[in-house]
């Protein structure tokens, strides 16, 4: 008995301690393969797909395109303002100039010194108008020139050509043509006064003579499609 159970406690030893050693080898190598594989899934990089980068790079591209198109509409509003600006400059600086020549006629007529009896006098047409004022040097004062304001070329200009009280020795200087104003279509000049003295006062279409009349009218008409207006410009030269 004693041998049969202690060759059973042997026999059974070593089951159990195999048993025992299995088992822990078992769930040893369970254990470790469980936390290898862990390490393993740990140790793996994220990234983006292949679909996010293709969004990500079609929203920056429709960011690009939109700046772009704001920047480009923003550069041609401030040219346009720009050129809009720069046209009105024109217009006031021209209106200016010709106000200032319209109305010095009656004082450059009165202290004019050059001899004859035309001299002083003032032809005005439909379309152009010439006379004696006082010509601005750019040096803060004047002197007498002859003067025309017409349209040439589609082109308001003023022709002068300073009155030269010496006698020249040389050939006599030439006349300046400056631009006021470009892109005219059409000019129209109307003088307020009466022709005779029995007739009453009225817009004339032309006027000749050595006084000037009462009133000026210039009217400019640009081409179709332009946007600039020049409202009828009214100057008395006695004024």
């Amino acid at each position: 008995m004693s041998n049969s159970a202690g060759t059973g406690a042997r026999i059974g030893d070593p089951i159990a301690a195999d048993a025992g050693g299995a088992a822990t080898d078992t769930i040893g190598g369970t254990a470790g393969g469980g936390a290898a594989g862990g390490g393993a899934a740990g140790s793996g990089q994220s990234g983006f797909t292949l679909l996010e980068m293709l969004v990500v790079v079609v929203v920056l591209g429709l960011l690009v395109v939109g700046l772009t198109q704001g920047v480009r509409a923003g550069l041609a509003l401030w040219h346009a303002q720009q050129r809009r600006l720069d046209e009105t400059a024109e217009l006031d600086s021209s209106a200016r100039l010709l106000r200032n020549l319209l109305t010095g006629i009656a004082a450059a007529s009165a202290s004019g010194l050059a001899g004859g009896a035309d001299a002083d006098a003032i032809h005005g047409q439909s379309d152009q108008l010439s006379f004696v004022g006082d010509m601005p040097t750019g040096l803060g004062t004047t002197r007498h020139a002859d003067l025309t304001i017409a349209l040439q070329d589609h082109r308001l200009v003023l022709i002068w050509k300073p009155q030269q009280h010496e006698l020249l020795t040389g050939p006599a200087p030439k006349a300046t043509v400056t631009e006021l104003i470009s892109g005219v279509d059409r000019l129209a000049i109307a003088y307020w006064g009466a022709t005779t003295p029995d007739q009453p006062a009225a817009w004339q279409s032309q006027w000749d003579g050595a006084t000037a009349p009462a009133l000026i009218r210039i009217h400019i008409a640009f081409a179709k499609g332009d946007r600039r207006r020049w409202p009828d410009l009214i100057v008395a030269p006695q004024l």
